[in-house]
């Protein structure tokens, strides 16, 4: 993996971080935190520089998110039943981000990109609801610089031990997706509180 990733940043430097980021978010599997993570192991060994590689990262997820969500719009459900499992999008999924989506609104757009297995539906999903290009903006681009800025960061500050966070992934992978849902459906219902006291 470690292998693969050098070539990509070494032989496309900044250009190569958009187009993988592009792919992974609208579907091809990538390891995008474990790409993010290590572009930030090659910021802290100076080899690229933070901001252009979190300006990069930011450009590659969001074009990313932006194609998903006019694939949603243009082609509609039975483009993401059909071609989804080919981009490891399965109807299983599908289902659970509609679940989600159902409880948590345009939020989800914001949180999903740190829920393995939803951050590559939701976009399309969006879409597919019609929200519209202002609505989907509000929430999905903050979360992508959200989402790009904390990987980069914990990569660049974890050094030569950037390669744990591949370990927890992959070992908490579920762990880590309730705890993001439970986190803003905390964060949701406090603020609709609010509202109503209001």
């Amino acid at each position: 993996m470690e292998h693969q990733l050098t070539y990509l940043l070494s032989h496309f430097g900044y250009y190569g971080i958009i187009l993988a980021l592009i792919g992974g978010i609208i579907g091809l599997p990538l390891p995008d935190e474990i790409l993010l993570t290590f572009i930030g192991y090659c910021v802290f060994q100076g080899n690229i520089a933070y901001i252009p590689s979190l300006l990069s990262a930011f450009l590659g997820t969001s074009g990313g998110i932006s194609l998903s969500y006019l694939l949603g719009i243009k082609l509609g459900l039975p483009f993401l039943t059909r071609f989804g499992p080919r981009l490891h999008i399965t109807e299983d999924r599908i289902n659970k981000t509609r679940q989600l989506f159902t409880k948590l609104g345009p939020y989800l757009l914001f949180i999903g990109y740190f829920i393995p297995g939803i951050r590559h539906i939701t976009a399309y999903l969006a879409g597919i609801n019609g929200y519209s290009f202002k609505k989907f903006a509000r929430y999905a681009y903050p979360g992508a610089l959200l989402w790009s800025f904390t990987f980069i960061t914990l990569g660049r500050s974890l050094g030569g031990n950037w390669k744990i966070i591949a370990m927890y992934i992959s070992k908490y992978r579920i762990y880590l997706m309730l705890a993001a849902v439970s986190i803003i459906w905390g964060a949701y219902l406090f603020w609709k509180r609010r509202q109503k006291l209001q």
